[in-house]
């Protein structure tokens, strides 16, 4: 293995930057490494070599005409194939997008390039980010490069796995119910929703509309802090974006000390369902927090119980309005188009054909729920529900500058084990899902390998809305401290691989 790939992204703008290693060389290393692991891990769904390198070269004649590079400039990153990509395919991890190329850049791509990154190709994932496990997507499940065998986590299990398997520095999810942080929990990776409409939906092919969020991913806190930089700001093609200024999360990130800082564990996420070793090294995370001199105090968020419930109410009913686009007359996939059908039966057709058994049941859910007679009962019930989790989250953060608790309730389960059982798959968003019911920013990351299976445990930090520094300020310093205590980052390499 090339010692390139193991670079933090931001070790690897260095050296670009410092002409030590040339931006081609460190894509292509990258690819090389895709080549060589990507059919057995399952990460991505296209690799762009071409556009890759020819971005890579772009960088090096900036370089070499002496123009300043960014902080990101030549580093390679994995996006997930949810955002819009001008000249690339972009499926959703769908048959019914199967092939399509889209005619422009999601502004969040865009900044990418804005930024000189390069990225690498789109990443697998659960079909229309439904799923907590990447087995959903219509092209295959993706192995988590910790044990094959096992989910990467999901919907965004492909950028995860990319990041663990050392295929790509960095990579973009997105979070609808805790699809940036449970990969990044389960993959030993670091993982964070910003807050809700701080980095722009533009170009993000919508599942729930009040819920999805992009984000960044990484191997360090610090990069992906420089991530969220790059890709954060108001956007005024997206309705829902907050035009005011973006915390300095890059600054949060070498802060590293939470000295003088109240930290709330919330009493609801523990007891009957969590994994032993997720909890002990989420106790002794706590404890750690303590020894960096951080004042520890439990929290009660009761309504926290109804988050997932209220989710699986209000995330399907906008999904069945949202995939109502998806109509075969417009683009993609297009069924029994023979000309003795009318277009409500080539509808049908192709998305019995397109859709797959997971999206299927969130938009008959979610219909049903919107439909008259039940739409008070249950939509309407769910969005009240809503807003008594953004209240307790309110009086929290009036005694707390963040909260803490395990990102997910066990350590990553293997491939198959909870596919015919729903409600089993729906409980690994249980800690993550009430962060984005109530828009505020929340992170992910490793804490340590639980005893039980020497699988990686997440940590979760929760920030107030717009507090999105205070994530990076406490990561950061238990990152720095688990590091110093271990004597090496975590994920030094994938064990799997």
């Amino acid at each position: 293995m090339t010692e390139l790939i193991k670079y933090t992204a931001a070790e690897t703008a260095g050296a670009i930057a410092r002409g030590e290693v040339s931006a081609v060389e460190v894509a292509q290393a990258h690819l090389d490494r895709i080549d060589a692991v990507d059919k057995k891990v399952n990460a991505f769904l296209h690799v762009d070599r071409e556009g890759a390198l020819a971005a890579a070269r772009a960088v090096d004649a900036k370089r070499a005409s002496g123009a300043e590079l960014g902080p990101l400039a030549g580093v390679p990153l994995a996006l997930k194939d949810v955002f819009t990509t001008e000249g690339m395919p972009t499926t959703c991890g769908s048959k019914i997008l199967e092939g399509w190329v889209p005619p422009y850049d999601a502004t969040l791509t865009r900044r990418l390039k804005d930024a000189d990154v390069v990225i690498l190709g789109k990443t697998n994932m659960d079909e229309f980010a439904m799923g907590s496990s990447t087995e959903n997507s219509a092209y295959g499940p993706t192995g988590n490069p910790w044990d094959l065998t096992r989910i990467p986590g999901g919907s965004g299990g492909g950028s995860a796995a990319a990041l663990a398997a050392f295929e790509a520095p960095l990579a973009i999810g997105t979070d609808t119910g805790g699809s940036i942080r449970q990969p990044g929990a389960v993959t030993g990776t670091v993982g964070v929703k910003p807050t809700y409409g701080s980095v722009s939906r533009y170009g993000l092919v919508a599942f729930s509309s009040s819920l999805d969020q992009g984000g960044p991913c990484a191997r360090t806190v610090l990069d992906t802090a420089l991530l969220h930089e790059a890709i954060a700001g108001h956007d005024p093609l997206d309705s829902t974006s907050i035009d005011a200024p973006v915390p300095d999360v890059v600054a949060a990130a070498r802060t590293r000390d939470v000295r003088g800082m109240r930290i709330g564990v919330v009493k609801e996420f523990a007891g009957e369902g969590y994994q032993a070793g997720v909890m002990q090294r989420f106790e002794e995370s706590v404890e750690l927090l303590r020894e960096l001199g951080a004042e520890v105090v439990e929290v009660s968020c009761p309504s926290f119980t109804l988050a997932m419930p209220a989710y699986y109410l209000i995330a399907p009913s906008e999904a069945s309005s949202n995939l109502a686009r998806f109509d075969a007359m417009r683009y993609g996939l297009r069924v029994g188009d023979d000309g003795t059908r009318s277009a409500e039966q080539v509808t049908a057709l192709t998305r019995e054909a397109g859709f797959g058994a997971e999206v299927k049941r969130r938009i008959i859910l979610g219909t049903y729920a919107l439909s008259s007679g039940y739409y008070d009962a249950y939509y309407g019930s769910a969005q009240k529900v809503r807003t008594l989790i953004s209240r307790d989250f309110d009086a929290a953060f009036a005694g707390v500058d963040v909260l803490v608790s395990p990102t997910t309730p066990t350590t990553a389960f293997p491939i198959g084990e909870r596919a015919d059982d729903p409600m089993a798959m729906y409980l690994a968003d249980l800690c993550t899902i009430p962060s984005n019911l109530a828009g505020n920013a929340a992170m992910s990351l490793p804490c340590g390998l639980a005893p039980e299976d020497n699988l990686p445990v997440g940590l979760q930090i929760i920030a107030p809305a717009m507090a999105d520094d205070r994530l990076y300020r406490v990561g950061g310093a238990v990152e720095a401290a688990l590091n110093d205590k271990w004597g090496h980052a975590l994920l030094e390499e994938a064990p799997a691989l």
